[in-house]
């Protein structure tokens, strides 16, 4: 160990979203989720290549780290496991002759496990080096507050679940974290919405934010919204005050089965059946869509009015897969239960790993916590691998590339804004990758908000992915109030806030009755490229701290054209990982209709290069998420 330093690397596998996160004395030197490496979206194995990063990045070798930090107790989860099938017998066989037998070989002895895969990445000293594993909830929570500029704060977790709860709330000050309540298995917010994900065909565990996304073209004002949200109400969930909820486990089967719901009675109880992945949608789909979202959000709300009275404070961090829901983020911003809110922005499992190592150093190890005095203590999420002009180069002469290259950053900005503002898509490729879903300027697919053509051709011609889908702005921090209702920061892309009126165009009468892409492809503000079918957007707010270069680009485009936004979505195609590496940046800018790449100081127009020779294996290589 070198003299004086601590490290400790936090990791979450085995289910979904694998990642490390590494620590050097409290504070995050690398974080990465192992999706990025292996290009195998939601990987769930041992995410051998993120714990080398990361270990690379602080130059150090396994030998060096103090604790291991796991981000969940498997014990507790296999206690839950054990419970639930019995609960349930003779329900379920299939699952349990299934799951069992992994459980015993591999995760029930998860410490041997860590152990082995530890031994293929160095030598380390047992002794020395220790095994923490906080609880699930735990690692969720401690990812937010100590990410978070508070002190002290309420910490609200809602996730599908952890060992055994579902969500919980609880309380930080200092060091000192305390779980307060918590909602148990299988009554789960999460789940009810993972399962709806699965009734309206999209994959669980990676098609919530579509159906997130295909709410607004359900009717407000319809009956059939009105019906299905009362028959959620009535039939599916008991919604208390509090936030808590108890499912109906005669219409699922996620707690024993091998899918979400009973596919025949959820069938009777909406009036169609299950539907099928890629199928039409339609206005029953849409209104289903926003019913099952407006009861989410009466649970959070419920939940942080509650949250608010049993901890007494007055600030709020989130954490969990349920708080990557930014609609139901913005309602409880606009509520004002809390004066503050933080978000972590890897709030799914991922940011397990992160809270993991923060719990082994803050609460584990009795450090002293203070906030730091930025906005919080993630550095904008730019955590990732970055990139040297040198792998730059001989990524495009492996492919034989054509690029002009910018000596100075200030001409490339200029170009490059000039280039979007001509109608063209450009990938943009910078310094360290985000971490959490959300690209947030460093590996980004940027377009021309004021552009009425712009979110057809990203969703069709770049993306290859359902036509509904939303694209979402990044504004610069001192310019938001130009464009939106949001009095505070979203650096990560996590709230929702609605186009300011003057920016808003009239809707016709009888809109809410037009056909889904009639809705879709009228011009409801002067931005229709990121404005949603309600007036909505997910908003990122850029600041020079802590992303220059971005800040950069969208202050030439203001230079040029008045307006402070660019379109910014994801660096990828549907179905596959966010880029990692120039090579991956180059390969999908080949193989999909961009127009224009940009990798650091470098700028790829597609008419220029070579012509690539397999433009349409993404589809075989990444399957449609």
């Amino acid at each position: 160990m070198r003299s004086g330093k601590t490290y400790i690397l936090g990791i979450s596998a085995f289910y979904h979203d694998s990642a490390a996160a590494l620590l050097c004395d409290g504070k995050i030197v690398a974080a990465a989720q192992e999706e990025r490496f292996t290009r195998k979206k939601h990987d769930d194995s041992f995410p051998e290549n993120a714990v080398r990063f990361c270990l690379e990045e602080a130059g150090i070798q396994t030998k060096d780290l103090d604790v291991i930090a796991f981000y969940d107790k498997p014990f507790l989860k296999f206690e839950r496991l054990l419970e639930t099938y019995y609960g349930f017998a003779p329900k379920g066989i299939r699952s349990f002759l299934m799951s069992i037998p992994v459980w015993i070989k591999e995760k029930l002895f998860l410490r041997k496990l860590l152990v082995d895969e530890f031994k293929k990445i160095g030598t380390w000293d047992r002794k020395k080096t220790r095994f923490l594993f906080p609880e699930h909830h735990l690692s969720h929570g401690a990812s937010a507050f100590f990410a978070s500029p508070f002190a002290e704060a309420a910490i609200l977790t809602i996730d599908g679940v952890g060992e055994w709860a579902t969500a919980s709330i609880g309380r930080a000050r200092g060091n000192q974290v305390e779980v307060l309540q918590e909602l148990r298995f299988p009554h789960s917010l999460g789940l009810l919405y993972s399962a709806f994900t699965y009734f309206l065909g999209f994959r669980v565990n990676s098609g919530e934010y579509k159906l997130m996304g295909l709410a607004p073209y359900g009717n407000p004002t319809a009956e059939q919204t009105a019906k299905f949200r009362d028959l959620i109400k009535t039939e599916l969930i008991d919604l208390k005050t509090d936030g808590s909820v108890h499912l109906d486990q005669t219409y699922f089967k996620y707690a024993f089965g091998l899918r979400m719901v009973q596919d025949r009675k959820w069938e009777k109880l909406f009036g169609f059946p299950r539907r099928e992945a890629e199928s039409e949608l339609t206005q029953a789909h849409c209104d289903l869509a926003l019913a099952i979202q407006q009861v989410t959000e009466e649970a959070v709300l419920n939940m942080a009015q509650h949250a608010r009275k049993i901890t007494s404070m007055s600030d709020l961090v989130l954490a969990g897969g349920v708080a990557l829901n930014c609609v139901a983020n913005g309602k409880l911003l606009e509520a004002k239960i809390f004066d503050q809110i933080f978000i972590q922005p890897a709030a799914g499992d991922a940011g397990g790993a992160l809270g993991a190592a923060w719990a082994a150093h803050y609460i584990d190890g009795g450090h002293a916590y203070m906030p730091g005095k930025g906005r919080d203590g993630m550095s904008g999420a730019y955590l990732g691998p970055e990139f040297s002009d040198k792998e730059i180069l001989q990524m495009a002469r492996s492919h034989d590339a054509a690029f002009t290259h910018f000596p100075e950053f200030d001409d490339l900005a200029k170009a490059t804004a000039k280039i979007i503002s001509e109608g063209n898509v450009v990938g943009w490729f910078q310094g360290r990758m985000e971490w959490g879903p959300r690209s947030l300027g460093n590996r980004s697919i940027l377009g021309d908000p004021r552009n009425p053509e712009m979110q057809k051709k990203l969703n069709l011609k770049i993306k290859y992915r359902e036509s509904f889908r939303p694209f979402a702005p990044s504004v610069l921090a001192g310019d938001v109030d130009k464009y939106f209702d949001l009095e505070v920061d979203s650096p990560y892309m996590l709230l929702v806030a609605q186009v300011k009126n003057e920016r808003r165009k009239k809707l016709p009468e009888g809109f809410q009755d037009l056909p889904l892409l009639e809705k879709l492809y009228f011009e409801r503000s002067d931005l229709p490229a990121i404005t949603h079918l309600d007036f909505s957007a997910r908003v990122q707010t850029v600041h020079h701290d802590t992303n220059p270069r971005f800040w950069e680009l969208i202050s030439a485009f203001r230079s040029l054209t008045g307006e402070s936004l660019l379109v910014n979505t994801s660096f990828n195609v549907r179905g596959e990982p966010i880029v990692c590496t120039p090579g991956d940046a180059y390969r999908c800018f080949m193989r999909t209709e961009m127009d224009y790449l940009v990798v650091g100081n470098y700028l790829f127009a597609k008419n220029d290069q070579p012509e690539w020779p397999e433009k349409e294996t993404w589809k075989e290589d990444y399957p449609l998420d």
